[in-house]
């Protein structure tokens, strides 16, 4: 057995997903796989950081450290609910959460944070983490990182895919039929960020389960039509986003723009009905040949948003990974197993033809744990 474990909080900041991963030879194995929720307080402190963009070293430095303790917590609480031994993990893939993403700053970088020096020593495991750096300094956008997984995992050698993942950010991955043509991908957009931000200000919930809310409400022609028209949508891939730009006062300041009065649950239909444009937009832009579409991360579970996607798709069959043999939970954490992997055995991690660097490259760091072997 070749046991990994991925680590994973997206976006949305609905928990912690540990995965328990065996690859053999070139298949992978699910063997646990659990969320975790997040302390209310880190939770709290997660967000505030990751909202205002800017805080005292201090408490920057001890969110670092908390959450650090956070995954290896939930680490450890796998392992011994499955009754895995720590010493049977080869090693450990965590993306870290991340506080702020720049692919186009003058110095282009992305910021996660989840002190993997934690991590190792609290689960005696080694570590890999700072998955992004690298490619970014190879010119690259540093995201989407989990495309070369899909490849591995999902292309078909007859039929034209696309994986759409839809965390807090939508991102697809265009896997066309064989090996001939290059696999390609990028962010698409808000996927539940705007959603959940948006819901979380009118109930004291954390997420519209099943679009339940946004069900019943109208979508809003011209509200719709100025948030499409935003320069992101428009730029050419690759490219990569995050909630430092798509956030509530994104939206704000968009619906200034309209003077005029929206239900709320207008504006929820709304948010969701662009999710779904601008992930069908991307594949009838980039990938018009695609015969099939498989859903992951957590817009999956959401019906209404699936529907929506179907509509807008009718030439395409739109499904989620279980259709695969994954569920859609587990992707993201499998995505980081698998590339703790790839840099154990030496491997580069990333598709530049996705992220757009210069060449291919080992991804992460290894901090090494004082008692693994």
């Amino acid at each position: 057995m070749g046991l990994y474990i991925g680590v994973m909080s997206g976006t949305s900041l609905d928990g912690i997903d540990v995965a328990i991963v065996d690859f053999n030879a070139h298949e992978i194995s699910l063997q646990a796989a659990e969320t975790y929720p997040f302390d209310n307080s880190l939770r709290r402190d997660l967000l505030k950081l990751i909202n205002a963009g800017r805080t005292h070293l201090q408490q920057l430095g001890q969110i670092d450290m908390a959450l650090g303790y956070a995954y290896g917590d939930a680490i450890n609480q796998l392992l011994s609910e499955t009754h895995i031994a720590a010493t049977d993990i080869k090693a450990i893939g965590c993306h870290g959460q991340t506080i702020y993403h720049a692919p186009d700053a003058a110095y282009p970088f992305s910021m996660q944070i989840g002190n993997a020096h934690v991590i190792a020593e609290k689960t005696g495991i080694n570590t890999v983490a700072d998955f992004r750096q690298h490619d970014m300094i190879l010119g690259g956008q540093g995201a989407p990182l989990v495309p070369a997984f899909h490849q591995s995992l999902f292309q078909d050698p007859q039929r034209n895919r696309v994986i759409a993942n839809i965390g807090g950010i939508s991102n697809i991955t265009v896997l066309p039929a064989g090996n001939e043509e290059a696999v390609t991908g990028f962010d698409t957009g808000p996927g539940n960020v705007l959603l959940d931000q948006w819901y979380q200000q009118h109930h004291n919930n954390l997420y519209d389960d099943n679009g339940q809310w946004a069900r019943d409400g109208e979508i809003d022609p011209a509200l719709l039509n100025l948030l499409m028209n935003d320069p992101f949508f428009m730029q050419p891939a690759p490219k990569s986003t995050g909630r430092e730009y798509f956030n509530l006062n994104w939206l704000t300041q968009k619906m200034a723009e309209l003077d005029k009065p929206i239900k709320a649950k207008a504006v929820q239909k709304t948010l969701l009905q662009m999710t779904a444009n601008s992930i069908s937009d991307a594949i009838k832009q980039y990938a018009e040949q695609t015969e099939e579409v498989f859903v992951c991360g957590g817009g999956a579970h959401n019906e209404v948003l699936m529907q929506a996607l179907r509509d807008a798709l009718p030439a395409m069959t739109v499904r989620t990974t279980a259709d695969l043999g994954l569920a859609p939970d587990w992707v993201e954490a499998c995505a980081f197993a698998w590339l703790a992997r790839r840099f154990m055995h030496h491997l580069p991690g990333n598709l530049p033809s996705v992220t757009g660097a210069r060449k291919t490259t080992l991804l992460g760091a290894l901090y090494s744990s004082n008692e693994a072997s």
